[in-house]
């Protein structure tokens, strides 16, 4: 990334360096990600290689990290990828749905997910509601057949995504990892939690990328204020 002279153009349009480092971020998070999956640098990338970097974004990271992606490859005269990153984005914040649903987590059971919807739960906020404490898990898992593992882990899960950037893919990365609460990521020092995260998607094969320095950091910092609002002893 020229990220220097990028960094001069968007002041010189007045954005505030607080808007710049997050611009700059949406843009080293893509090159992360063509670097590590694809093989490539940055002004190689095609518009295939765009398309499938949404498949390890959440909805809500694509609508912002698409914005700097544009703004970035419209700066160095890559026309087309800076619309297609545009139209994206656009199509992205038409259809975001606000309520985060339980089948938007990776990795769970389709199955139990139906046997939730079938008694009205079917977002993060509801199984929070509904799974907020142990006596309250065992009924639900009681009434509607789930496994009270399966319970446990979507509360985890809808817990987590309580936070800013982690959703679907951020969520599952880090309950995979071992960090399944908001309690424990509050605890991570940054680069411990970093290092780990990056070895565990090395070791894994995690389908996604560890998340950057920056992004780490912020993530912690929320999770130290967050209010708890689940029992989970």
């Amino acid at each position: 990334m020229r990220e220097q002279d990028f960094r001069q153009a968007l002041r010189r349009q007045g954005k505030k360096n607080h808007v710049v480092d997050g611009l700059v971020g949406h843009v080293a998070h893509f090159e992360s990600y063509l670097k590590e999956k694809r093989g490539k640098a940055l002004d190689k990338a095609t518009e295939e290689d765009l398309s499938t970097y949404l498949a390890v974004l959440d909805p809500e990271e694509v609508k912002l990290k698409m914005r700097g992606v544009a703004i970035y490859y419209s700066f160095i005269g890559k026309g087309k990828l800076a619309a297609l990153a545009r139209d994206i984005r656009q199509q992205m914040t038409a259809t975001t749905r606000r309520t985060f649903k339980l089948r938007d987590f990776r990795g769970v059971d389709l199955d139990f997910i139906l046997m939730l919807e079938e008694m009205g739960i079917k977002s993060a906020d509801s199984i929070l509601e509904a799974g907020k404490t142990a006596k309250t898990r065992k009924e639900l898992s009681d009434k509607t057949g789930v496994p009270d593992n399966v319970i446990m882990e979507l509360v985890k899960l809808s817990d987590l995504s309580r936070l800013e950037g982690v959703k679907g893919i951020r969520a599952r990365l880090y309950y995979d990892a071992g960090v399944d609460t908001v309690e424990k990521l509050s605890d991570w020092e940054p680069d411990e939690l970093l290092v780990m995260l990056k070895e565990f998607v090395a070791r894994t094969g995690f389908n996604g990328i560890a998340p950057l320095p920056k992004e780490v950091r912020g993530t912690i910092n929320r999770a130290k204020t967050l209010p708890r609002v689940v029992e989970y002893e």
